[in-house]
């Protein structure tokens, strides 16, 4: 009996464990030198360089390395594993700082990190895997979402695709999606349920289709720029929650952001032994931060470092709706949520982004027993005919929805303005059954600002 070209029977168990190990390296990196070039010539790191920065040495155990493509049309007839290595996805459980972790990682030197048939069971495995055992799952994408010439065929395709296991293991553990290179279609497609979304400037991009597609459907000729790049998605879309430098900045984040988040929900947050209290200077500064006067601003972000431990705040969209901040902090080592109104950005004022960015963070925190601090100066939800046709009123619930639905201990400071909804939105009082609300010798709570409401009361004497 024969098993392929050679009669296994003729082998030792030496020999075909050589075959095996030969087998892996021919995939690897180490025989690919001239695709590994062209990636390090466009200053990225290849998907298992990627991986082993992220994971803690050794710790990577990869599943499926000699995958290999399913032919399905014509196209694909004559693919072979060395046409596409792994199938183009790198899948395997690591750990980061000691905790475990799945990992599903894109290689754009393999048909440009198309995600084919067998690279779909592969991330639908390490999903699987994620879900059962409550790991948290960690994407590094760089391709160009699902490999078309595969995509040909009906009969596989018509499954769908692979995000039921990303619904079911929303709030269970959480979700990254690192946009390490090209993003448009199924990478943002994953990203879209994921937790935590940070990109690469100027090398990663994101978008439901890109350039190609954009122009034969509007007839609109855009760059990969200025439909998903960095800037955009972070600032104008908040679909990503920062841009980093390179590469090893972007894993450097999501390690950072994992360090706040327990395992899985069944889990609390790690406590960070190492905790130093805030600066001196900052403790000393709150004293004297605060303007009495509420058309005047002042530096938000002073007050954070006033209260949180040394360097540890974590902001997330921060480049977007930048009238709300949204953040990770620790205090005395313990991971909490920060929610605060900037008040040198449209007051600090609740419109339609800030309470999209803000309902989605408190849902995280609570998701993952995350206490909430929130800062609170606000004049209120944004009035007027463009915001009402935003739909102001809905989104502004959810925020309170989310607000009262979350079960972790809730803290609001009253810095200076609680006005209207707006003080309600902010956790203030107990119409949102928080465990403390105080207030800063500038606090004033009422109903909306005395100017408007003198105009209100006292018109008819105005008049």
């Amino acid at each position: 009996m024969s098993d392929g070209p050679f009669d296994r029977r003729e082998l030792s168990t030496a020999e075909l464990r050589e075959r095996l190990r030969a087998a892996k390296q021919a995939v690897g990196d180490e025989r690919r030198e001239a695709a590994i070039q062209r990636q390090h010539d466009d200053d990225k790191l290849t998907a298992r360089e990627r991986v082993a920065y992220l994971c803690d040495d050794g710790s990577f155990d990869e599943y499926g390395r000699l995958a290999g493509p399913a032919p399905t049309t014509p196209e694909t007839q004559d693919w072979e594993r060395e046409d596409a290595p792994a199938d183009g996805v790198v899948t395997g459980l690591g750990r980061v700082d000691g905790r475990p972790v799945a990992v599903a990682a894109t290689d754009f030197t393999v048909k440009g990190g198309s995600l084919g048939h067998t690279g779909g069971s592969k991330l639908r495995r390490v999903g699987g895997l994620a879900l059962r055992r409550g790991f948290p799952l960690v994407f590094l994408h760089d391709g160009g979402g699902h490999r078309i010439q595969e995509g040909l065929d009906a009969r596989p395709y018509a499954s769908g695709g692979d995000f039921v296991f990303q619904t079911k293991l929303s709030g269970w553990a959480p979700q990254v999606s690192a946009m390490m290179g090209a993003g448009f279609a199924a990478p943002t497609n994953y990203a879209a349920s994921c937790d935590f979304v940070p990109m690469v400037e100027g090398t990663s991009t994101m978008g439901v289709a890109g350039p190609s597609l954009v122009e034969a459907a509007l007839g609109v000729d855009l760059s990969k720029e200025e439909i998903g790049g960095a800037q955009f998605q972070t600032a104008a879309t908040g679909m990503a929650d920062a841009a980093y430098e390179d590469d090893e900045a972007c894993l450097d984040a999501v390690k950072a952001f994992l360090s706040y988040l327990p395992t899985n929900a069944a889990e609390s947050p790690p406590v960070d032994e190492g905790w130093a209290n805030p600066p001196a200077e900052a403790v000393a500064g709150l004293a004297d931060l605060i303007p009495t006067e509420t058309d005047r601003g002042y530096d938000i972000y002073r007050a954070i470092e006033g209260v949180a431990d040394r360097d540890s705040f974590f902001e997330l969209k921060a480049q977007y709706a930048r009238n709300i901040v949204t953040g990770f902090a620790r205090l005395e080592g313990q991971p909490v949520g920060i929610v605060a109104n900037n008040p040198r950005i449209k007051a600090g004022t609740f419109d339609v982004p800030a309470c999209d960015k803000a309902s989605r963070f408190i849902s995280l925190c609570d998701a993952f027993g995350l206490p909430l601090l929130f800062l609170m100066d606000v004049p209120g939800v944004l009035p007027g005919p463009d915001a009402e046709r935003q739909g102001i009123a809905r989104h502004s619930g959810k925020v309170l929805f989310e607000v009262n639905r979350a079960t972790v201990p809730k803290i609001s400071v009253v810095l200076r303005r609680g006005y209207g909804f707006g003080y309600v939105l902010m956790a203030g009082g107990r119409s949102t059954d928080n465990e403390l609300t105080v207030v800063w010798p500038t606090a004033e709570v009422a109903a909306m600002g005395i100017e408007g409401a003198v105009d209100i009361v006292y018109r008819d004497e105005i008049d």
